[in-house]
């Protein structure tokens, strides 16, 4: 009997959901056993918000710290928390099947039923700089800490509104509390966003392989025109660029967005491609985007 493989995950309910689904799903289909390691990383421990830590890395470098230490096989990460540029000793060796990848309202009534100056939370500027576009009239304030923290944040009154993944939402299973889900034509995701990245050294190549039976090849085609699009602009994922791609294995259809932090100017493009060329599309769409100024839309944000 092969020991179990041992699976690195943030400690939260969400990312301990999600690696749970990661792990049973490589179960069933390869037999093999999964145990999961908890691991608390820096940026689950500190304060401060992600665009003042950086944004890129903080949930992720503890982790592949314990992987490369040999303390896991493999790690379990939220896509859209990776650094755009890849560790070469890390491999990604997976990417399953994405899930929702839109932003959703928790709070009484949808975004336009919003008093003015109503205070609506969320600490992702990308997601700020697009709501500003649509009611620049509310409050937005920054805010830290697990799905349930946030949305009790709404059920004590101290906040109107917040906003979070609609997939992670759905993995804790707190759909029920959704006033509204914003269609990637009102509010683009950040690259990645839904997604799941799966990663182990990369000269393992036994567990690559194993590990491949959970990827996805058309999820990751468009998860790569994202990223690229984001390491294009040499932006973070604190900064505020939203991106989305799906396609049907030949063409790929990606729209991208910078917006300025205060709503006030805006750069949006799309494109299609053939999805083997997917890394390339989202090059060209951010040369595009920058010959018309989306670089100088990001500011300090962007690092």
């Amino acid at each position: 009997m092969s020991t179990p493989l041992r699976l690195g995950t943030r400690r939260s309910l969400m990312a301990t959901t999600q690696s749970g689904i990661v792990a049973e799903r490589l179960t069933a289909l390869t037999g093999r056993e999964v145990e999961l390691v908890g691991v608390t990383t820096f940026g689950d421990v500190s304060r401060a918000h992600l665009t003042q830590l950086g944004g890129t890395g903080v949930f992720v470098n503890d982790l592949r710290g314990r992987l490369l230490a040999g303390e896991v096989d493999f790690a379990v990460h939220s896509l859209k928390d990776l650094p755009t540029k890849q560790d070469e000793r890390i491999a990604l060796a997976a990417i399953p099947e994405r899930d929702d990848p839109r932003d959703a309202l928790v709070g009484p009534v949808r975004l336009r039923d919003l008093p003015p100056g109503a205070r609506v939370g969320t600490g992702s500027p990308r997601r700020v700089a697009q709501l500003r576009l649509l009611r620049p009239d509310l409050d937005y304030l920054p805010i830290r800490g697990n799905a349930d923290t946030r949305i009790g944040k709404v059920t004590s009154g101290e906040l109107d509104a917040v906003v979070l993944a609609a997939a992670g939402l759905a993995r804790i299973r707190r759909t029920g509390e959704i006033a509204q889900v914003f269609e990637v034509g009102e509010m683009l995701p950040a690259p990645g966003q839904g997604a799941l990245a799966v990663e182990c050294l990369a000269d393992r190549d036994d567990l690559v392989e194993l590990l491949s039976a959970v990827d996805d090849p058309l999820t990751r085609a468009a998860v790569d025109a994202e990223r690229s699009v984001l390491a294009a602009l040499e932006a973070g994922c604190a900064a505020p660029v939203g991106a989305f791609a799906s396609g049907d294995g030949h063409i790929l259809n990606l729209t991208a967005t910078v917006v300025a932090v205060d709503g006030a100017r805006s750069v949006r493009k799309s494109t299609s491609g053939p999805s083997p060329a997917a890394v390339e599309l989202g090059r060209e769409l951010a040369a595009a985007m920058i010959a018309e100024g989306a670089d100088t839309l990001m500011g300090e944000q962007a690092h």
